[in-house]
């Protein structure tokens, strides 16, 4: 166990083994349990703090509230060879979200590709781990979740779209898979939470007022999110000077495959809040895709030929001002590594948000 001023950098399988008990602790089966804790870690593993055990309060609050299922009930509402549609009842988002990818990875096994839509389910973690998890058995991943409104549309100060991921992820002949991950806004509410943990401003361009100015007090910008006072702005940014339309045009296309394909809700009605502002369940969507390699080319040569095109990129010329270029998944390979060997970094406001879980559910033992 290091500490390093504020910070202290915990063991993962302790970690894993606080946010297991947590979530058991809360009602949540044993097996589904532990699927949550494994997304939750992989996102710290990864280096995606917004992600990871930092969110364990949220779906801790939400079971206490009774806005979150702590039992899940997967049911398939529709189905064809290569496709389903999936009701989540409100339960883990992450359960909902694993057994909708294997679902869609079983259907790819034997028909080429399989697609699944999800309606009323809950935030679910990472994108990423579940495209990972396709990449892993030879197969491209993809997966996308619309999200609470918070991202204003280009030319507008409204908070109307989610942050809207989009998670793509495929095998090569290399140490770690490609994995593109990322929020069709600029950033997403969990990068100014950790913000906020930390004491820090939000970097101007990310937010802006219903004035249209661009806004920085992280603790103003969190209190007023919700509320509509304030919304995050689209890939590019404010505008269409940089491209803002294109990020904007990206989360509507999630918006479309997470809502429209199993008639679910949408935009607004994902906020959490009834027409009296009372809270409810989030009524999120997600979908899936697995494309199985082999039905289109032997899995070697599609891997040594994705590998290659990695290592072109990298072996490009290097800006005068940068040290080397990346592709997608490098980091978080490289960062897991790191996590792995000297902790997951817990600042001093995210250790009381764990002692408080410890205390109320009468977990001992634990460092916090």
């Amino acid at each position: 166990m290091a500490v390093a001023s504020e910070v202290m950098y915990v063991p993962v399988d302790t970690l894993r083994r606080f946010t297991y008990q947590v979530f058991c602790g809360l009602g949540v089966p044993e097996d589904d349990a532990a699927i949550c804790t494994e997304v939750l870690l992989a996102s710290d593993l990864r280096g995606i703090s917004s992600h990871g055990v930092g969110r364990l309060k949220m779906y801790y609050d939400r079971i206490r509230q009774g806005i979150l299922s702590p039992v899940t009930r997967f049911e398939v509402v529709r189905e064809t060879e290569t496709t389903a549609v999936v009701d989540g009842h409100h339960g883990m988002g992450h359960v909902i979200g694993y057994r909708a990818m294997e679902l869609a990875m079983n259907k790819a096994r034997e028909h080429g590709l399989g697609a699944v839509a999800v309606r009323n389910s809950s935030h679910f973690g990472i994108a990423g781990y579940y495209a990972l998890m396709a990449a892993r058995e030879g197969m491209i991943g993809l997966a996308f979740t619309n999200a609470r409104p918070s991202v204003a549309p280009t030319f507008s100060v409204e908070p109307m779209l989610g942050t809207n991921p989009i998670a793509f992820a495929c095998p090569t002949d290399e140490e770690f898979p490609f994995c593109f991950d990322a929020a069709t806004s600029i950033a997403q509410r969990g990068k100014i939470e950790v913000l906020a943990r930390a004491g820090k401003p939000t970097p101007a361009g990310w937010v802006i007022d219903r004035q249209g100015r661009l806004a920085t007090d992280t603790d103003e910008i969190l209190a007023g999110i919700p509320k509509g006072l304030f919304a995050l702005l689209p890939l590019g940014g404010k505008g269409e000077e940089l491209g803002g339309h294109k990020g904007y045009g990206l989360s509507v296309v999630v918006e479309i495959l997470c809502a429209a394909l199993q008639s679910g809700a949408f935009l607004k009605d994902l906020s959490g809040f009834d027409e009296h502002g009372n809270p409810r369940p989030h009524q999120l969507g997600h979908f899936f895709m697995a494309l199985d390699i082999g039905h289109f080319v032997p899995l070697e040569e599609f891997k040594r030929t994705a590998g290659a095109i990695l290592r072109a990129l990298r072996a490009a010329e290097v800006s005068p001002d940068a040290e080397r270029i990346y592709t997608a998944g490098e980091k978080a390979y490289l960062a897991e590594q790191r996590v792995r060997r000297e902790g997951v970094p817990v600042n001093r406001a995210l250790r009381r948000n764990l002692r408080a879980m410890a205390q109320e559910l009468d977990l001992s033992g634990y460092p916090f």
